[in-house]
């Protein structure tokens, strides 16, 4: 007989994991105690080393489902005499290295009991146990306990009490645990800020709103959401207005499964994170419109799906299924699905306090809240499947914070500050990174300031002191600015600067563990370049240490610079006059071929300019009047929407190829002409991709859906291309790979593409790339 301590790190604060050691202690008859600490759970025992091993084998294959086990470590330290196996109190020193669990949708044994008249806890809106609920979006502090969190300003009543403090109950130490007497509570408000009701009658008067067409604000996990019937296309397009937001598509929430199932086609794969318990938004195919003959037991409402107000100009629709006690109430009493959008004003993160809901009262018309904080702020992630493999587009609630374990040691402590798009933060040590969620586009100083909060949680949570600071190239980054002043103030820190498409490959890199050379192919909307350019058609050779480009798209011209992001128009532009020069203007000009002056009046970008504008436009790009170089495919992608008719100006970002991939037939199997030339001292190893063969073969072509099926399997050719060339792994990142098309069809030309499956290919992956920059 030996006393033994056993350090079991990973998520297994928050997540029920010493209530279900204390009954394997209770199985095996053993004596001692567990507690949580710094470094995770902490438990010592008094047993034989063939109990022990029996036990430590248990642990390993009942470990509680929301629990993730990193490492057990065991020591033998010196005997101790229990009487019994005690769960005790909380231990807190040495550096933290705990996970701090994710926010979890509620779970099939709560869910019972809210619908169980004979519970004490029926229908109420805020029901939680060990095993779901909210963690996250309510921490303060670690280690995980009721009093570092905004759980601390309720007092349990009795019968809580109990089931806290019984280590065999469910709610054993679920610290946001509640019940109508003691818990959070619900109210409804008007737009004048007068009270309508807090009572249980308001989950009704919230149901009878909705369907009268209102817009209402509900508080929910991490923020509010902006709500309305999604079967109502007049409320949904008073949203649109009132929210300023045209075409951008919103995602829509179902009751349940077979809801989801009656709106989209949905496979295995998709289906599986539609009702897993992280309950992300899935991006999906809609379903063509049912016809007279339909079902008669369906429960879709007129007018039927799909509405075209919810995702104009695409087949895609973004559904997720309730994971609170509020939306569950809601979503059954209704009986149809909402449209549920996080609730913030243009270029500021998601409310999260009733001062910044207030702030929108011009959307809504009621607002649903309660009296439990928000400390974190935390989005609803977004998914998509490819080839069965999981793309995050946001990761946030129910995945996040998020902890990857290097395929080495950190030398220093690292803060990677991340890019200024999709931001994220993230902190590194030892062998591990920990990224928080998705902060957002770092284009105001509300974002700015909530980019800082994550940060400072971050550091503060963890104890964490940096002792080197990562950020972009980027001069003007809003994350390049922070970590600048940081250096000012804290002279002691070192700053070191990371190319972002470099950050892009390293990060899935980190992610897959992967120590050797690779080839990374990194395509995006706009990166900092080494020589100043706005790089995004990368190809580089790289490991941890260094990168080389190996190719690239050749330079055009971004008419207007930033204008051009919005206006796929004015890069089309550019990129004619790359190729025919002022003759395109000219529709008598010898230097066209015959054909050119009628194809000329059946151009749609020219089409979409005055005559005055385009001589204004042609002078500014003979003159490289604010028209920045770009390498980008992600421009690209716009200017071939503007050459094809699809799209002149955006509404939001990404919005050309999500209507690109509308016209993508499978059957047109040819591709567009491209040359390689080579450049610089080292001519075998270094090419520009010169695009502008595929620009005068596209303006001899009217038909959309060849234009466009042409021009991805013209990607697909030029990436296959560049691969064959090199003798290793390919890796895929950058924001263009969100186009589930062009990855889709990569994945069948290059099975062994390795593509980020933890982080999101976009900018939310940088601050991991900058993490291992470190080596």
């Amino acid at each position: 007989m030996q006393t033994h301590k056993l350090t079991i790190k990973g998520t297994v604060q928050g997540v029920g994991f010493r209530p279900f050691i204390y009954s394997l202690a209770d199985r095996y008859n053993l004596k001692g105690t567990v507690s949580n600490g710094s470094n995770g759970v902490e438990i010592f025992i008094n047993c034989s080393k063939n109990i022990l091993d029996r036990f430590i084998d248990s642990i390993y294959k009942e470990v509680p489902s929301l629990a993730r086990i990193e490492s057990i470590n065991i020591d033998e330290v010196e005997f101790c005499d229990f009487e019994s196996f005690m769960i005790v109190e909380t231990k807190r020193d040495g550096d933290i290295v705990v996970n701090i669990p994710p926010d979890i949708s509620i779970c099939k044994e709560c869910e019972k009991e809210l619908f169980d008249p004979n519970n004490r806890r029926y229908l109420h809106p805020f029901i939680t146990c060990t095993n779901c609920g909210v963690r996250y979006s309510i921490i303060y502090d670690l280690p995980y306990d009721r009093v570092n969190t905004s759980m601390r300003d309720f007092k349990m009543c009795k019968s809580c009490e109990a089931e806290y403090n019984n280590p065999l109950d469910r709610r054993y130490h679920a610290q946001p645990i509640g019940c109508w007497d003691c818990g959070v509570s619900l109210s409804l408000w008007d737009r004048s800020e007068q009270l309508i009701v807090n009572s249980e009658e308001l989950v009704d008067m919230v149901v009878e709103l909705l369907k009268e067409g209102n817009i209402l604000a509900i508080k929910g996990v991490g923020g509010y959401h902006l709500v309305c019937d999604a079967t109502n296309s007049e409320a949904i397009q008073k949203l649109r207005d009132r929210k300023n937001r045209p075409t951008k598509p919103f995602a829509v929430m179902v009751r349940d499964i077979e809801m989801a199932k009656e709106l989209a086609h949905i496979d295995k794969k998709e289906e599986e994170l539609l009702i897993s318990k992280e309950r992300p938004i899935v991006l999906l195919n809609q379903k063509e419109k049912e016809s007279e003959a339909s079902a008669p037991n369906s429960t879709r409402l007129k007018p039927s799906f799909p509405n075209t107000k919810i995702a104009p100009n695409i087949s895609r629709i973004g559904l997720f299924l309730p994971y609170t006690p509020l939306h569950l109430l809601i979503l059954k009493a209704l009986n149809r699905p909402i449209v549920a959008t996080s609730a913030n004003i243009t270029d500021e993160p998601i409310a999260t306090t009733t001062n910044d809901i207030k702030k929108l009262s011009n959307i809504y018309d009621y607002l649903v809240d309660h009296n439990r904080d928000i400390v974190n702020g935390c989005d609803d992630s977004v998914v998509m499947v490819v080839k069965n493999q999981t793309i995050f587009i946001r990761r946030a609630r129910g995945y996040t914070p998020i902890f990857i374990k290097l395929p080495f040691k950190l030398p220093k402590k690292v803060l990677a500050a991340g890019a200024n798009q999709k931001s994220t933060v993230a902190i590194g040590f030892d062998n591990q990174a920990i990224l928080s969620p998705h902060i957002g586009d770092l284009d105001g100083i509300k974002s700015v300031e909530y980019f800082k909060y994550n940060i400072e949680n971050l550091k503060r949570i963890y104890r964490f002191k940096p002792e080197i600071v990562v950020h972009d190239k980027h001069p003007n980054y809003e994350s390049t600015k922070y970590a600048k002043e940081l250096f000012t103030v804290h002279s002691s820190l070192f700053t070191k600067e990371v190319q972002h498409h470099y950050a892009h490959i390293l990060g899935v890199m980190a992610e897959k563990g992967i120590t050797q050379k690779v080839l990374g192919v990194a395509f995006d909307g706009t990166g900092y370049g080494d020589d100043g350019k706005l790089w995004g058609g990368e190809f580089l050779i790289c490991d941890y240490s260094s990168y080389k480009r190996v190719a690239h798209i050749k330079y055009f011209k971004l008419l207007g610079g930033a204008k051009a992001i919005k206006e796929p128009k004015r890069v089309a532009l550019s990129l004619l006059f790359d190729a025919f020069g002022e003759d395109i203007l000219n529709t008598e000009s010898e230097a066209l071929a015959p054909n050119m002056a009628r194809i000329k009046h059946s151009i749609p970008t020219l089409q979409a300019f005055t005559p005055n504008e385009l001589k204004t436009q042609y002078l500014m790009w003979k003159k490289g009047l604010n028209s920045p170089l770009s390498s980008s495919i992600g421009r690209l992608f716009d200017a071939v929407a503007s050459l094809s008719g699809v799209c002149q100006v955006m509404s939001f970002e990404g919005e050309s190829g999500m209507r690109m991939e509308e016209y993508y037939n499978s059957s047109i199997k040819e591709s567009y002409s491209f040359n390689l030339l080579s450049f610089g001292a080292e001519a075998s190893d270094s090419m520009t991709i010169d695009i502008l063969p595929m620009i005068r073969e596209i303006v001899k072509e009217r038909n959309k859906e060849i234009i466009i099926s042409k021009f991805f399997n013209t990607l697909v050719e030029i990436i296959f291309t560049i691969y064959k060339k090199y003798n290793l792994p390919i890796v895929l990142s950058g924001g263009v790979f969100q186009n589930r098309v062009l990855l889709e069809l990569i994945l069948e030309k290059i099975p062994t593409a390795i593509i980020p499956n933890q982080i999101p290919p976009n900018d939310g992956g940088i601050a991991l790339g900058q993490i291992v920059s470190i080596n």
